[in-house]
């Protein structure tokens, strides 16, 4: 049975939200050489991506210039008892050279803030800014799907200008997938802010498909050539990110604060949380930095891998699909000797259902734009019916629920049932506790 469910919508969807930006050559290298245990994770949706792809054409495709398409642009409400504040902070960190571009005299990043808010303040804003979204389109060729003025124009839930709730609460750094901007992990970063957290999204300069900073530049992605050009080239865009937020840390919390509204964090509550090689980043950017108590790991190759030391028995969550990657034994072995190492309380869930995308904000966006069919060829009446991926709505549900579970036992000290083990509300999550036999690594 062939069945085409929204993971061929997320295909189209992809290189925003977290996968690697290629041009065709490289994309075939890629290929080549993704049995390399340094970047399998990426390399294999790399693949996948371009399989799916060829198939999109199968798709009811919802024209996004039609208002009522354009109306389903809207992510999911947060859940937690606060409003949602949201500033931008531009930072440059002049004793570092950028790695990707020589001529770049500092590291730039751009940092978007959510904190809890007090309710009726602010002004509202867009997801993601016009040019953006159009350099995003343009990049993935996905014109006829969605405007850049819809993209930009999706309804998020937190308000810039919005005056901060009182009270000191937890600092979480969250990092998203390589080439992805920070904006794919909205969805997180508002629900977390809303339920009593400082949320930092980060965008790496020249790591995304376009990031827009001041004096009306949009940086784009001139690390993915290098990345692939070189055998070490996703570590080192690990360490960088670790790098980079050790540097964002001492911005929000020193002495003389970047952020307007740093007196709301609490700087010994500090965690962090990545998806794909954002979620490589936080176990790099804690083997460094002892500031950062907690992390989170959504679907991503451990590109640097954990100490052999351990992390000094600092809490770990590895969140993951249920697939042949990312199970005990699985393609991506880094996962095994991560969990060999973790010294400190750890899980290892892997989510039924789920695809590469399903931590980020992309399965609302594809429920939003397309509509999936049934290809029934070749069906047979002993063809099992294959396992019908998450909905948006429910990939959001999981992913904000597990994250805020963890960083509220481990920062706040509040005991959670989600994390002793399975529960009947939430059959797609599965817990995994295998033998703590280190891997070879080949």
């Amino acid at each position: 049975m062939i069945r085409l469910f929204r993971a061929v919508g997320v295909a189209a969807l992809s290189l925003s939200l977290g996968l690697p930006l290629l041009p065709q050559p490289l994309a075939a290298a890629a290929d080549t050489s993704r049995a390399a245990s340094s970047s399998v994770t990426d390399r294999r949706d790399t693949t996948d991506r371009r399989d799916t792809m060829d198939r999109r054409d199968t798709m009811d495709r919802r024209d996004a210039t039609d208002p009522k398409a354009a109306a389903r642009l809207r992510l999911p409400a947060p859940t937690g008892p606060y409003a949602v504040g949201r500033s931008t902070l531009p930072l440059a960190d002049h004793s570092r050279r950028d790695p990707w571009v020589p001529t770049a005299t500092s590291r730039e990043l751009m940092v978007g803030l959510y904190y809890p808010a007090r309710r009726g303040t602010g002004t509202s804003v867009r997801y993601a800014t016009v040019e953006e979204s159009r350099h995003l389109i343009k990049a993935q060729g996905w014109e006829n799907l969605v405007t850049p003025e819809a993209l930009s124009a999706m309804a998020v839930h937190s308000r810039t200008d919005a005056r901060p709730a009182p009270g000191t609460y937890p600092l979480l750094v969250v990092s998203p997938g390589f080439s992805a901007p920070r904006y794919s992990l909205t969805s997180l970063a508002e629900d977390l802010a809303s339920r009593g957290y400082v949320v930092a999204t980060v965008d790496h300069a020249y790591e995304s498909t376009g990031t827009a900073f001041p004096g009306g530049r949009i940086l784009t992605c001139a690390a993915c050539e290098q990345v692939y050009g070189t055998e070490d080239g996703f570590r080192r865009a690990t360490v960088g990110r670790g790098q980079d937020v050790s540097f964002v840390l001492d911005q929000l919390t020193g002495h003389q604060p970047a952020w307007r509204y740093s007196h709301l964090i609490d700087e010994k509550r500090i965690g962090m949380a990545g998806h794909s090689l954002g979620g490589a980043s936080a176990v790099s950017a804690m083997a460094r930095d002892s500031r950062i108590r907690a992390g989170v790991n959504m679907d991503g190759a451990f590109q640097d891998p954990v100490p052999a030391g351990g992390l000094g028995s600092r809490p770990f969550l590895m969140l993951g699909t249920d697939n042949e990657v990312h199970r005990p034994g699985g393609r991506d072995r880094t996962w095994d000797l991560a969990w060999s190492r973790l010294d400190g309380w750890k899980r290892w869930l892997t989510v039924a259902g789920a695809d590469h995308l399903t931590f980020s904000d992309a399965p609302v966006i594809v429920d939003a734009l397309t509509t999936p069919t049934t290809d029934t060829t070749n069906t047979t009446a002993a063809s099992p019916a294959p396992q019908p991926p998450l909905s948006g709505q429910r990939s959001v549900a999981l992913t904000r629920g597990y994250v805020a579970a963890f960083f509220d036992q481990h920062l706040r000290h509040l005991p959670q049932r989600l994390l002793q083990g399975p529960t009947k509300d939430n059959p797609e999550v599965k817990f995994h506790s295998p033998a703590p036999a280190a891997p070879s690594l080949r």
